[in-house]
């Protein structure tokens, strides 16, 4: 079974209903470049690698919820769009993996997931414990307003909190112009979150963190923590598109539970 010290748990106040975890690169049984807790099925991996490695990751939620048996996790087709896929509301055949890139169950049992190898994960829960989320938020997504669809999931009378799983970080995650122009578009603040590289005009270093605070803020969620590690530095650690091209993929998984 995968054990404790592969995987991250999020630092954050959330109640005892909630458990997360994100997975690194370790613990898995996947040859380079995939080495070697590879969970995509998508990146021309082996195929019975990738499903040994999903079996690890369930088993070691399983052990961390001995009395609550769960479901099998939600796996997502990934689009860089801001669908929600209420797992409590659709089908779960594996004939019909949802496109989505955001997940949200109210089901005890049932744990959602998202796929990442620099885009950011954010995890959600509300304060009573009884609903939480999970988002996939490259700059397209987090852009189009994928945390605010799923913000949107929640009861309006909810009180919410995110933890910021790890993502490209802000010393390496280089765009263009239209990047740039694209978020202050939508709210003129965020031009905080871009610094100009002087060597390369038109070129920024982008705060993939401080654009996920601000749109949560502006949707009234404050209570935000995480979002202190750099998946194109930490090679020992995470997989990263970016850094390696042809990669594996971490796992971002929340679920209810009555431990």
């Amino acid at each position: 079974m995968l054990a404790k010290d592969s995987v991250i748990f999020p630092d954050w106040p959330a109640p005892v209903s909630v458990h997360a975890l994100v997975t690194t690169r370790q613990g898995g049984v996947s040859v380079a470049p995939f080495n070697s807790l590879n969970l995509g099925d998508h990146v021309d991996d082996e195929p019975t690698a990738v499903r040994s490695n999903r079996e690890r990751v369930q088993q070691l939620a399983q052990s961390l919820s001995p009395s609550t048996p769960l479901k099998p996790a939600v796996w997502l087709r990934q689009v860089h769009g801001v669908v929600v896929f209420d797992a409590g509301q659709n089908d779960l055949s594996e004939q019909s993996i949802p496109e989505a890139d955001a997940a949200t169950t109210a089901q005890f049992g049932q744990p959602v997931t998202v796929m990442t190898a620099d885009c950011l994960p954010v995890f959600f829960t509300n304060r009573q414990g009884n609903q939480v989320a999970v988002a996939h938020a490259g700059w397209r997504g987090l852009c189009d307003g994928v945390l605010e669809a799923t913000v949107a999931c929640f009861a309006p009378s909810d009180e919410l909190m995110a933890w910021l799983g790890p993502a490209i970080g802000p010393s390496a995650f280089e765009v263009g112009e239209d990047v740039r122009a694209a978020f202050v578009a939508v709210d003129a603040s965020a031009v905080t979150a871009f610094n100009a590289i002087a060597a390369k005009p038109g070129h920024y270093l982008a705060d993939i963190y401080a654009l996920a605070r601000l749109r949560l803020n502006n949707v009234g969620v404050t209570a935000v923590y995480g979002g202190n590690a750099c998946t194109v530095t930490q090679s020992d650690e995470f997989f990263s598109f970016r850094r390696d091209g042809r990669t594996g993929r971490m796992v971002s998984l929340i679920w209810l539970a009555a431990e």
